[in-house]
C-alpha cells in the first residue's frame, strides 16, 4: 500500500492565527458583541481551536465567552459501522438555552460531523442560534450545511486529505493537503 504524500502546506501558524483573528471580528460583528455567545468545539481539533478563538474574542471585546467541548461519537450516522467508537466526552460548563452557540471545527467536508453536532447540542438544550466556524471549508457537501465563518476555502478532490494540525495534539499549527494512500 502506498503511503500518503504531502502535496502542499496551505497555512502555517501565522496564517492560522490571522484567520482566527478575522473570524473573531466577524463573530463579534454578526452578534453585535460577545455578550450571550458561547463557543463549543467539536472534539478533537475543533475543541483545540475553540479556546484560541475565545482568546481572540477576549482581546477584542475584553470579555471571554465561555468555551465547551462536544463529543459527537455516538451521534454520527456511521457509528453502527464502527466496532467501538472512541469516546472523548462532552464538557459544556454552561447552559446552552437562549445562547448564541458558535460550533467550532477544523475541517468542513461532507457536513455529517456538523449534523451529528447539531443533534448532540439540541439534546443539551435550546440555543437561540447555532452558528458554525471552521478553519477550512473544502467543499464536497453531502448535506445542506454551510459555515458562517471560514478561515480558508480549500477546493480539494476526494482523493486528498486536508489536515489541520494543532497543539496539543500535534507539534505545529498548520494546514496541509495530502494525497490519500492507494490500495
Amino acid at each position: 500500500m502506498e503511503q500518503p504524500q504531502l502535496k502542499a502546506q496551505i497555512m502555517d501558524e501565522q496564517a492560522m492565527s490571522r484567520a482566527l483573528t478575522r473570524i473573531a471580528h466577524e463573530i463579534i460583528e454578526k452578534n453585535e458583541g460577545a455578550e450571550g455567545i458561547a463557543l463549543v468545539g467539536i472534539v478533537r481539533r475543533g475543541a483545540a481551536l475553540a479556546p484560541l478563538l475565545a482568546d481572540e474574542i477576549e482581546k477584542i471585546e475584553g470579555t471571554r465567552p465561555p468555551v465547551g467541548t462536544l463529543d459527537v461519537s455516538f451521534y454520527r450516522d456511521d457509528v453502527r459501522r464502527k466496532i467501538a467508537p472512541v469516546e472523548f466526552g462532552t464538557d459544556i460548563p454552561f447552559d446552552v438555552d437562549k445562547r448564541d452557540i458558535i460550533l467550532v471545527d477544523d475541517v468542513l467536508y461532507t457536513g455529517r460531523t456538523i449534523r451529528a453536532a447539531l443533534d448532540a447540542l439540541i439534546d443539551l438544550g435550546r440555543p437561540r442560534t447555532v452558528q458554525l466556524a471552521v478553519m477550512i471549508d473544502r467543499g464536497h457537501r453531502e448535506l445542506p450545511i454551510r459555515a458562517d465563518y471560514v478561515g480558508k476555502n480549500v477546493p480539494s478532490s476526494h482523493e486528498e486529505d486536508v489536515r489541520v494540525t494543532i497543539a496539543p495534539y500535534d507539534e505545529t499549527n498548520s494546514v496541509s493537503i495530502w494525497t490519500k494512500p492507494t490500495e
